[in-house]
């Protein structure tokens, strides 16, 4: 090779060497270069009609968390299908931290019980934190049975019946349902489920006597049981309530290890940065720690109770997996 083919070699060469070298510097400018989230709009998307309690957690949740990152959080609703239409929706954004779902426990177990859910609740998303907890409750007709004011006489009335007692919950599939389905398997006693199309015709028809008994949401049968339309006789979760203070738990009837509770929190799309789903749960944090949010809350039904991304994932896990084993033991399927 003649001298000037190898000065021309040794000055490629060089160009290369240097173009590698300074690559890694390039890449860490644009990213350096990005702004810091939250740059835009943050949306969180609720898989339910307005003014139930999981759009109202999440629009109270949502105004501080605005505030407090000095940016427009958005709340959205996307109803249908037990939450699952808009959960596979989020699970498919974007994992920039830009968009949220307000996980529920029906959306939790949706892909149980639908087949077309269109996303698995523990593979596509990133826990971010629990925001509240939903007691649930167990109630009476207190005109057609009052004989029973307790768990104790209602099992004990159950067994009694040539026919298998009704009862009735906000749906088939509903956590009332589920809830229902568990107290028996774990109590040893039958009644007949009759599923109706939501919580409030459902509640309109216990209080007018065509089913005798229901489980429901604590923020939808309440205002009934302060009238005395209704009688509350247990609760699902495993400590007493605020709202009903003497209305003693399942667990503390008799029922040990029984724990039922409808819960909410938010979920980020699978592969959001880890540094974004730490700022948003600590903000969901102090946010949660507030006694006025945690009064807010309660007025709507719901219980302050933050869970950290790992303890949310835990929990996720464990719900899913438990009540699904119910769901296929009992072969329950959502209409």
């Amino acid at each position: 090779m003649s001298p000037h083919g190898i000065n021309a070699l040794a000055r490629g060469t060089r160009r290369t060497l240097l173009a590698l070298a300074v690559a890694p510097l390039l890449i860490g400018g644009a990213f350096a270069q990005q702004p810091a989230w939250p740059a835009k709009m943050v949306k969180i998307i609720v898989p339910f009609p307005a003014g139930g309690p999981t759009d109202t957690a999440s629009r109270i949740v949502g105004q501080k968390l605005g505030e407090r990152l000095k940016q427009t959080v958005l709340v959205e609703n996307r109803p249908g299908a037990s939450g699952s239409i808009a959960a596979a929706q989020v699970s498919k954004s974007p994992a920039d931290g830009y968009t949220l779902v307000m996980l529920a426990t029906p959306t939790l177990l949706a892909p149980h019980l639908y087949k077309t859910a269109g996303y698995d609740t523990v593979k596509d998303f990133a826990p971010v934190a629990t925001v509240y907890d939903l007691p649930i409750v167990v109630v009476v007709n207190p005109k057609l049975l009052p004989e029973v004011t307790d768990l104790k006489s209602l099992i004990a009335h159950a067994k009694t019946q040539k026919t298998a007692l009704n009862y009735t919950s906000s749906g088939a599939g509903s956590f009332g349902h589920l809830s229902m389905e568990l107290l028996k398997q774990m109590a040893g006693f039958e009644m007949q489920h009759v599923p109706y199309k939501g919580g409030t015709p459902a509640i309109t028809d216990t209080i007018g006597g065509q089913v005798p008994i229901m489980y429901a949401d604590l923020v939808a049968a309440l205002p009934h049981i302060q009238a005395g339309k209704l009688r509350a006789i247990a609760v699902g979760s495993p400590q007493r309530v605020t709202m009903l203070p003497d209305v003693k738990t399942i667990a503390e009837q008799g029922i040990k290890g029984y724990d039922a509770v409808s819960w909410g929190g938010l979920l980020a799309p699978q592969g959001t940065p880890k540094p974004v789903v730490d700022r948003i749960a600590n903000e969901v944090k102090l946010i949660l720690a507030d006694p006025e949010i945690q009064s807010r809350l309660l007025n709507a039904g719901a219980i302050a109770h933050f869970q950290s991304p790992a303890e949310m994932g835990q929990r996720i896990q464990q719900d899913y997996t438990r009540w699904g084993q119910l769901i296929r033991d009992k072969h329950i399927a959502s209409e």
